[in-house]
């Protein structure tokens, strides 16, 4: 009688224990708290984009002297004059924008799928040197090499074009999507690529049967990253670009600072606001993609 009693005694007591053993972001308090502090500082990074996006719909004068996110007068004359103020509709800047992003991913998917492709199947001499220096190259900064850049393209008379925006982007000078794409195409089986060549095929009919329909969460990764940075970039149109018809947007944002500094904030932020949808659009479409793609490259 005495063994029976003392039993559920022991047990109580080693569930207190592991009890008063857990974290305290584990107890049910502790994660509460947990998650108030990350939907704080989730709302601290926010702010700025919601205050501009707040401001986009305020008069001009109400922009500084009203701190509140909600504008007292609304109104939509910053998106109407923002994108009419300049000679040139930002729509043209839009279209521009577009051309150089959509080349860009495309040069850059089929270049670095095929020099990581070449990378981690295929066999060749110094491949291992080739590979770091290939790696060496995201150690260099891109303003070494920017006016010898600028020289070639202006011998070959690409100055005020998409050329030197887009062509380089067909001949593998991203390191970086090399190198991801080289460890998402290793963690593939090999005996895939065995099958398909008792299957008949060679070295292409392997990369567009085989490893093409398995790395489409790398190609989507290296489009989404492509889409985000050539989006954004400001330096490289501005060197290349002359003609206020060829600008992007960037560059068009830049164009509401006037000589003496001064700025239309209003429609500023308003188109700021135009400039940020296509970016989050192409990103949350492919966000799935890009989470699988940064998850699994470089298991094995």
């Amino acid at each position: 009688m005495q063994t029976k009693a003392s039993a559920p005694e022991i047990g109580t007591s080693a569930v207190t224990r592991l009890r008063r053993a857990r974290p305290f972001f584990q107890t049910p308090g502790g994660k509460f708290l947990r998650h108030l502090l990350l939907a704080g500082f989730g709302l601290l990074m926010l702010y700025p984009l919601l205050w501009m996006l707040s401001s986009s719909f305020k008069p001009e004068s109400e922009i500084f002297s009203n701190s509140s996110l909600i504008p007292q007068n609304p109104t939509l004359q910053n998106y109407v004059q923002g994108w009419t103020a300049m000679p040139t509709s930002f729509t043209r800047f839009y279209i521009n924008s577009f051309i150089i992003v959509i080349g860009a991913i495309i040069g850059n998917m089929i270049s670095c799928s095929l020099a990581a492709y070449a990378f981690s199947r295929l066999h060749f001499k110094l491949r291992g040197l080739w590979f770091a220096l290939m790696l060496g190259t995201l150690m260099l900064p891109h303003h070494v090499i920017m006016i010898p850049q600028y020289i070639l393209f202006s011998k070959l008379g690409w100055v005020n074009t998409f050329y030197p925006l887009i062509v380089p982007k067909f001949l593998a000078t991203d390191a970086f999507f090399i190198f991801l794409m080289v460890q998402f195409i290793r963690t593939l089986p090999r005996e895939l690529d065995e099958a398909a060549r008792i299957d008949g095929c060679g070295y292409f009919g392997i990369f567009f049967r085989i490893i093409i329909p398995l790395a489409m969460p790398a190609l989507a990764t290296t489009a989404i990253f492509t889409f985000i940075w050539t989006w954004n970039d400001f330096l490289t149109p501005l060197i290349y670009l002359n003609s206020p018809q060829l600008a992007t947007i960037p560059m068009a944002l830049r164009s509401f600072m006037d000589a003496e500094s001064g700025s239309s904030f209003g429609p500023l932020f308003a188109m700021s606001i135009c400039a940020l949808i296509p970016i989050f659009g192409f990103f949350i479409s492919g966000q799935k993609y890009l989470i699988r793609g940064v998850a699994t490259t470089g298991l094995k």
